[in-house]
């Protein structure tokens, strides 16, 4: 095998499959890279067994000549070096050879590193999605979905189906929905084009959102999500990423969202956020961060936090508007941020219905689309 290759896009594509490589994998060749030439392009392989991404390098992709000299081949190289080396060559173009005792020469300007491969036969064969459950979504629309829901699942193991993010699509509505028994972020969007498709228990790992998250760039470019029992696969023209889904049933979440409120606050976001991140200032000691809320009038809130072995602040906001019953609430402020961003809103409408039952936070202009709850904390 020898390639003779552009380094930018070898590194973006290293960096790219590197995300799902684990250094504790259990098979000894998945901490390794597969590499292969063939007449498309390169191909980079990185597996977890859990997370596997393949990233394409094109020959030529437009008018850009990324690939210059190549006979084809395969070979895995220890990811644990191969970042490192080709991030630190001199020159921009890079040389890679293999002879037939699998050892791998990379050599770029007067720098020449020689690393020991392992055969590409032995590398696990990676499944072939045969599916009809697939629709496409715009890549910035998913990256956006990801940000307004992943944040919110669990981190314990405790149960581990809440450690994924819950996908649903049926009469043409998309949602996606994460919770850890405290927090809930949900999040739909209406599809024009899923020709009557219909997912109901998928639940992707957070881990591999992130990840996806990271590797995607902002772009209105379209990605293909497909489905099967036990793994979901998303497809750009250049990347294959592969994820297992959970095994479990979701939990019935709707049931958790109050249909009627008793008090309702409409506030400036930006505002808001400050404020509650200013009061937990001094409430970071405590163990749950806790943030105060009183209502003051029809236009005022105080909110304030306290540590016995710190001090106290108190702070009060003007709303737009205060409408219903006084309230006195105590909620994490770490909650209570992480759902204000994910709304991304200028103006938020806040419904409670009373001091120990959850709340739900919306934009303003009632969009039913998307939504954050949050579950209270009892301090009196």
């Amino acid at each position: 095998m020898k390639i003779l290759i552009e380094r930018e896009p070898l590194m973006n594509s290293i960096q790219n499959v590197m995300k799902a490589i684990s250094s504790k994998t259990t098979i000894p060749i998945l901490s390794g890279i597969k590499l292969e030439a063939n007449d498309q392009g390169v191909k980079l392989t990185g597996s977890n067994s859990d997370i596997t991404i393949e990233s394409i390098i094109p020959v030529e992709e437009d008018g850009i000549v990324n690939i210059h000299e190549m006979v084809p081949g395969q070979i895995v190289v220890q990811a644990k070096f191969l970042p490192e080396i080709i991030r630190k060559l001199p020159d921009h173009q890079v040389e890679i050879n293999v002879d037939s005792d699998l050892n791998l020469q990379i050599k770029s300007g007067h720098a020449e590193f020689k690393l020991n491969g392992q055969d590409a036969e032995e590398y696990p064969q990676l499944p072939v999605l045969q599916t009809d459950n697939s629709f496409d979504l715009q890549i910035d629309l998913l990256k956006m979905l990801i940000r307004q829901t992943n944040f919110a699942v669990s981190v314990s193991e405790t149960r581990p189906i809440l450690t994924g993010v819950h996908l649903k699509l049926e009469n043409d509505l998309l949602e996606l929905v994460a919770t850890d028994s405290h927090r809930l972020a949900s999040r739909k969007i209406t599809m024009n084009d899923s020709e009557q498709l219909t997912f109901n228990n998928v639940v992707i790992p957070g881990k591999s959102l992130s990840e996806l998250n990271k590797i995607l760039d902002e772009t209105q470019e379209t990605i293909q999500v497909s489905v099967t029992d036990n793994q979901i696969l998303f497809r750009t023209k250049n990347l294959y990423f592969l994820s297992r889904l959970l095994d479990g049933n979701y939990p019935e979440t709707s049931r958790l969202i109050p249909n009627q409120s008793k008090t309702v606050v409409k506030v400036d976001s930006k505002e808001l956020i400050e404020s509650i991140d200013r009061a937990s200032l001094l409430a970071k000691d405590n163990r749950n961060n806790i943030v105060k809320l009183v209502t003051k009038g029809q236009n005022t809130l105080q909110i304030t936090s306290h540590s016995p072995e710190v001090g106290q602040v108190e702070e009060t906001l003007e709303t737009d508007s205060i409408e219903g019953e006084d309230l006195k609430i105590s909620f994490n402020a770490k909650y209570m941020i992480d759902a204000l961003k994910a709304i991304d809103s200028d103006q938020v409408s806040i419904n409670f219905t009373g001091a120990m039952r959850p709340f739900v936070i919306r934009p303003e202009e009632d969009d039913e689309q998307i939504l954050q709850l949050i579950t209270p904390v009892r301090t009196y």
